[in-house]
């Protein structure tokens, strides 16, 4: 278990109490540098469509969120907030960057790539794995950068097979089953499971039980939208080929 005075040394800084929220920003100039050179290496690469860099530039907006931003810093202090994070992460930057970056990954990748990104968001959001990663600068890059890597990796494998939508589908309901059953296990524990929050959450109103409660619903509803929305899409999409296969078929 992470003691609270360890959090002092956490990558977003210690947890911050209400006043603090709205001030607690994240200047880190290496993080800077590094959301810069990406910018600056897509701008230099060129060659992509407008709405391919509408979504690039989406994914930065999401990134300056979770880590410049105030939400950084909350996360210390909530788990929900890390959730919000995460989700953030992987659910909404994720697919605008595999948007932006057509043919990262093969279609053929889909069952690993989706297998490799269920595993990581388990290990990750497991008690002890989960403890371990906010105890440190490169632990937490660690999580952080696996999560949004093998999410990325799995959209870009959708959007690579988006021809065939059954399997694109059945790869996204299961994504959705699968953190709809972790989001499950975290709403419904019957004790607080995330040491690094148990002496942080009061000062926001919330026992660190509630605050595990909100951080499950939180992955459970609107976490899973984006997947949910591009089932929909997916489906619509596969039902619109079925109506033109159908009325060539009929005019032959």
């Amino acid at each position: 278990m992470v003691s609270p005075q360890a959090l002092d040394l956490a990558y977003c800084g210690p947890p911050p109490v209400p006043t603090q929220v709205w001030t607690s920003w994240n200047f880190d100039p290496v993080l800077l540098m590094a959301l810069s050179a990406m910018i600056a290496l897509y701008v230099w690469r060129g060659g992509t469509t407008g709405a391919q860099q509408r979504a690039f530039f989406g994914a930065q907006a999401v990134l300056l969120i979770a880590f410049i931003s105030p939400l950084c810093a909350l996360s210390v202090a909530l788990f929900s907030a890390r959730i919000a994070h995460h989700m953030l992460m992987v659910a909404v930057a994720a697919p605008l960057l595999a948007y932006a970056l057509p043919r990262a990954l093969p279609g053929r990748w889909l069952t690993g790539a989706g297998l490799i990104h269920m595993v990581l968001l388990w290990l990750w959001h497991a008690p002890l794995a989960y403890g371990w990663a906010v105890d440190g600068v490169a632990s937490y890059w660690l999580m952080e950068l696996t999560l949004l890597a093998s999410a990325t990796a799995f959209w870009s494998a959708a959007l690579a097979r988006r021809q065939e939508a059954l399997a694109v589908i059945l790869g996204l309901i299961l994504t959705m089953a699968q953190m709809g059953l972790l989001a499950a296990l975290i709403t419904f524990a019957q004790q607080p499971l995330f040491g690094p929050h148990l002496a942080t959450t009061q000062a926001f109103g919330l026992s660190p039980l509630e605050d595990q409660q909100l951080a499950g619903l939180i992955m459970w509803a609107p976490g899973a939208l984006p997947y949910f929305a591009a089932v929909i899409w997916m489906a619509v999409r596969w039902l619109k080929t079925l109506e033109t296969d159908e009325a060539m078929a009929w005019r032959g």
